[in-house]
């Protein structure tokens, strides 16, 4: 019989006892790469001693935009070296992201790579959700936002000039993109954590345009 005494664990992150050092640089070009030291207590143990290298990758504003009339969303098209270095696929699918920049709200930064990237600026944004994608290399922290757009405004190529940025953006059905992701056509993590919401809340984008709204008063 179980024990109904039980305490169910707690699904949730939550704080850690940990003690740093450093950091230590290890090598700086775009971003930082720092080495720490840590030591770690959980429940009576003898400390956990380690040492850690971290990219200090920062904040990201991500956004899914949707043009809701027509059910379709915007895509990007853009080479990432890492990719083509792991899987021979650079020309990757993604959707809009950038770095938050140093004072920067979230919401700015996600409008601001909106015009950047497919040259379109949301008429309505909601934030959705926060993610670390991954939290055992870099401390990127991503917020993703529904950016509802025109997509028939899209043009065939932008992206910012000064960072010598090259994004070819494209308009799909939602259908399309679902049908992408379910097959495995897709490999950019983003992408995959956005279209995946997607998947779950495509019932409830009016309700979310409406929310929207309803923030920007």
């Amino acid at each position: 019989m179980k024990n109904t005494d039980d305490a169910k664990p707690v699904i949730a992150d939550r704080e850690a006892d940990v003690t740093l050092s450093g950091p230590s640089l290890v090598g700086r070009g775009f971003m930082n790469y720092e080495r720490y030291g840590l030591s770690i207590r959980r429940d009576g143990e003898p400390p956990l001693r380690q040492e850690r290298d971290v990219l200090r990758a920062s904040r990201v504003a991500a956004v899914l935009p949707i043009d809701l009339e027509r059910g379709e969303v915007v895509l990007i098209r853009q080479f990432r070296l890492p990719a083509h270095l792991a899987t021979g696929r650079g020309e990757m699918v993604e959707i809009v992201a950038g770095r938050i920049e140093q004072g920067e709200a979230s919401a700015t930064a996600a409008r601001r790579e909106c015009l950047e990237e497919i040259a379109v600026a949301p008429h309505r944004l909601i934030e959705l959700y926060s993610v670390l994608p991954t939290p055992g290399f870099t401390d990127e922290f991503v917020t993703y936002f529904l950016g509802f757009v025109d997509a028939a405004q899209v043009p065939a190529r932008a992206g910012a000039v000064e960072e010598t940025e090259d994004t070819r953006p494209f308009v799909v059905s939602i259908d399309d993109a679902l049908g992408a992701l379910d097959h495995g056509q897709v490999a950019n993590g983003l992408l995959v954590s956005a279209l995946q919401w997607l998947a779950l809340h495509r019932a409830q984008l009016h309700d979310y345009f409406q929310r929207a709204a309803a923030d920007q008063r």
